[in-house]
């Protein structure tokens, strides 16, 4: 029980790597406060989760909204009294395309939902665990801050800003015990994940990129999450933490 009494937001937690962490830290003892955009999906998972003798709410918000940010922490702290970790997993690939037909709209909604929304949220996380500490956890990615890949230009630059901000929050953070941290994951076997890996030849080439020849299960990424939001990570901030299966080690 690594998260025993602790409140937990998760933003993304409908599907994917956000849904299994909403799952994991809720088994580990958190009260959790699941975040996305569709309702359904999140009833569905505060529904199993509580059948399970979990404490779960749900807000129901787009990231790219500085609203949204101010609800999940408001309802942690109505529902649960309080803020210990925070999840912020929400991202999308946003339009692929070569950099000179990318449009500007596409480019910026992109920035949006990956970049801003993480300022947004440790904008209003930050406050909530001043008196107390806590743990803000990211997701970010090898494109960008490693490497480029061809159609993905505004998704490795609002993924190389995020690793920057991870690294302001920590420093900022640091004093009132705030540890800020990001995982940086290979390729995932989510929907997300699956757009890009959409055909055997496709999946094979992004297997091939990783020095373990697999692509993560989501699981894999949710244990490091719960790993850097419990106390066994407790002198670790500012880190921008590789789990890739190798990728970043790997020329093909």
């Amino acid at each position: 029980m690594q998260l025993q009494d602790k409140v937990a937001i998760i933003t993304g937690a409908s599907s994917g790597i956000g849904r299994t962490a909403a799952k994991l830290f809720s088994k580990q003892g958190a009260s959790v406060v699941l975040n996305a955009r569709r309702e359904k999906e999140l009833s569905q998972l505060k529904s199993e989760i509580e059948a399970q003798g979990g404490k779960a709410e749900i807000v129901v918000g787009d990231v790219q909204l500085e609203s949204t940010h101010q609800q999940c922490v408001e309802t942690a702290i109505e529902h649960f009294g309080k803020l210990d970790v925070c999840f912020n997993n929400a991202g999308w690939l946003g339009e692929m395309n070569s950099v000179e037909d990318v449009s500007v709209e596409g480019f910026n909604e992109t920035i949006a939902v990956n970049l801003t929304s993480a300022f947004l949220a440790m904008k209003h996380q930050i406050p909530a665990l001043k008196n107390n500490g806590g743990s803000i956890i990211y997701t970010t990615s090898f494109v960008g801050p490693t490497m480029g890949m061809p159609g993905m230009a505004a998704y490795a630059a609002a993924k190389a800003g995020l690793n920057g901000l991870v690294h302001v929050g920590a420093i900022e953070g640091g004093e009132y015990n705030i540890r800020v941290n990001a995982i940086a994951s290979g390729g995932v076997d989510t929907p997300m994940g699956r757009t890009v890996a959409d055909t055997p030849e496709n999946k094979a080439f992004v297997e091939g990129l990783h020095a373990l020849k697999r692509i993560a299960q989501p699981e894999e990424i949710a244990e490091t999450a719960l790993f850097l939001a419990s106390g066994q990570s407790s002198f670790i901030t500012g880190a921008i933490l590789p789990v890739d299966g190798g990728l970043t080690k790997t020329k093909v």
